[in-house]
């Protein structure tokens, strides 16, 4: 490192590192938003508003279900869900990181001091020289206060670039954790949904179950009486069996539910299995007014908006990796006080400062900074990959939803009618039962044929219900970034921010 001893060549060191400075030179490519060729609109439009469903807007959409019991878990998630609380605590560590890097663009002060007591080797270089000189003092005690100053002038922008790459990650762990919320709001409401569909299935399989049995002792009566083949009553207890067999499936299914809406909800599981185990109404799916676009995912979707702000943090690592082929310029300073005479620590010849510039350039290190620069590239475009890929995924996942919400809606309306018309057969065979024209047997078939549609359609109604909470996550839940946000972001990382 030189040192400037003479006052006009450090103004003058400083004058050209200020000049350099306020230049704002930032090596490395600037920003640019991929250009994406996406569709004008879904190929699977939403569905046709329901006639007596409710209107949802993606703030808020599960108060649409019109279920206090589903506002209530939500609610109670957000407030205790344990993926948000590590999205909180990821948040906080990418903004502190974000905080250095900014840090590390000003100057460090340090204040250092000392108190020694000592004595000198006579057998040192310095003490067999000192110990010929007369009064020379081997015992010795010795005073320092000092301030340190440090400051690497960001000359090239490489300190400016991991700047705009620390703010860009911050950014896409605080998008990532409202996109962990959206996670937890849909993944609650599809738990519960499918608490409330179990039940149904469960409440179904139980009356198919009375139904068989009711059939099997008519049966059995009719064999001891010789009217009714042993073979009949054999195939209802077999009938019987089966239908017992779906029971245990269903209430393992769900156990399983209800353990994972107490674990969503920060709860061991069994916390709040009362609260839902005495049943409830599968509600139905609220209509779902929206027309948005695919070109609007990107400012909708915490997951693509995230990947584009990772892919901005990639980009200005580009830069900060070819700016280690410029030199680096760093200006150090001391003032301060060095004594050997405790009394005289203030005087003004204890007085000591040093003023230094320097700089240091690696000029030959074989390869290493192509091999950095190389890496930078290489993490660009693994985002520019991930980015593409998130937006085709999100687009997907709408498209999905779109076509299982209309297609069970689709099942749900032809299962009512098939039941509608099997309920006039079921009244219309109890009739004739009642007439002496059919026997009993007739009677507990055209139950199971009903019980069985009302399974099926119990099944319809649940599937549509997550499907109306998928399409409400897959288009971005009550989270947007407008444009001009999205915008702010993108001229903010260029400018260094």
């Amino acid at each position: 490192m030189t040192v400037f001893r003479s006052r006009p060549a450090w103004r003058a060191a400083s004058a050209v590192a200020l000049s350099a400075l306020l230049a704002g030179c930032m090596v490395g490519p600037e920003y640019h938003r991929p250009d994406l060729a996406l569709t004008p609109a879904f190929h699977r439009p939403a569905p046709a508003p329901a006639p007596a469903a409710q209107t949802a807007t993606l703030d808020g959409w599960w108060a649409a279900f019109g279920d206090p019991g589903l506002m209530t878990v939500v609610d109670r998630a957000a407030a205790q869900n344990l993926d948000l609380a590590l999205a909180r605590a990821r948040l906080i560590q990418s903004r502190a990181v974000a905080k250095a890097a900014g840090a590390a663009l000003l100057p460090v002060l340090d204040g250092t001091g000392s108190v020694a007591d000592g004595r000198q080797s006579l057998l040192s270089p310095f003490g067999e020289v000192g110990s010929h000189l007369p009064g020379f003092p081997r015992d010795y005690d010795d005073y320092t206060l000092n301030a340190n100053a440090s400051w690497e002038i960001d000359l090239f922008g490489g300190l400016r670039r991991e700047r705009q790459a620390a703010v860009a990650d911050a950014r896409a762990t605080r998008i990532q954790a409202e996109g962990v919320k959206i996670a937890v709001e849909a993944d609650v409401a599809d738990a519960y949904l499918q608490v409330r569909a179990y039940q149904a299935r469960l409440g179904v399989a139980h009356r198919q179950e009375t139904v068989r049995q009711d059939l099997v002792a008519l049966l059995t009566r009719l064999n001891g009486e010789g009217v009714s083949p042993e073979r009949e009553l054999h195939e209802a207890q077999a009938e019987l069996e089966a239908v017992r067999a779906v029971i245990p499936p269903l209430t393992a299914g769900l156990e399983g539910q209800l353990n994972r809406l107490d674990v969503l909800m920060g709860a061991q599981p069994g916390t709040y299995r009362s609260e839902l185990v005495g049943g409830g109404p599968l509600p139905a799916p609220p209509t779902l007014a929206t027309t948005m676009t695919p070109a609007d995912l990107l400012r909708r979707r915490p997951d693509v908006v995230a990947a584009e702000e990772k892919l901005i943090a990639a980009n200005a690592r580009i830069g900060a990796a070819i700016s280690d082929y410029y030199p680096k310029v760093s200006i150090q300073a001391l003032f301060g006080v060095d004594s050997l005479d405790s009394s005289r620590v203030f005087a003004g010849d204890a007085v000591q400062r040093q003023i230094a510039a320097g700089f240091r350039w690696r000029l030959f290190d074989f390869g290493r900074i192509d091999a950095e620069v190389a890496a930078a590239k290489g993490k660009d475009a693994e985002a520019l990959a991930a980015y593409r890929l998130a937006v085709l995924r999100a687009a997907e996942d709408v498209e999905n939803a779109f076509t299982s919400l209309t297609q069970d809606e689709l099942q749900a309306a032809a299962l009512d009618r098939q039941i509608a018309e099997l309920t006039i057969s079921r009244r219309q065979a109890q009739e004739a039962y009642e007439g002496g024209v059919v026997s009993l047997i007739e009677v507990r078939d055209a139950d199971r044929d009903l019980l069985n549609a009302s399974d099926q359609l119990a099944q319809a109604r649940a599937g549509a219900a997550r499907a109306a909470v998928a399409s409400f996550r897959a288009l971005g839940g009550g989270w947007s970034v407008g444009g001009s946000r999205v915008a702010a972001n993108v001229a903010a990382s260029r400018q260094g921010e």
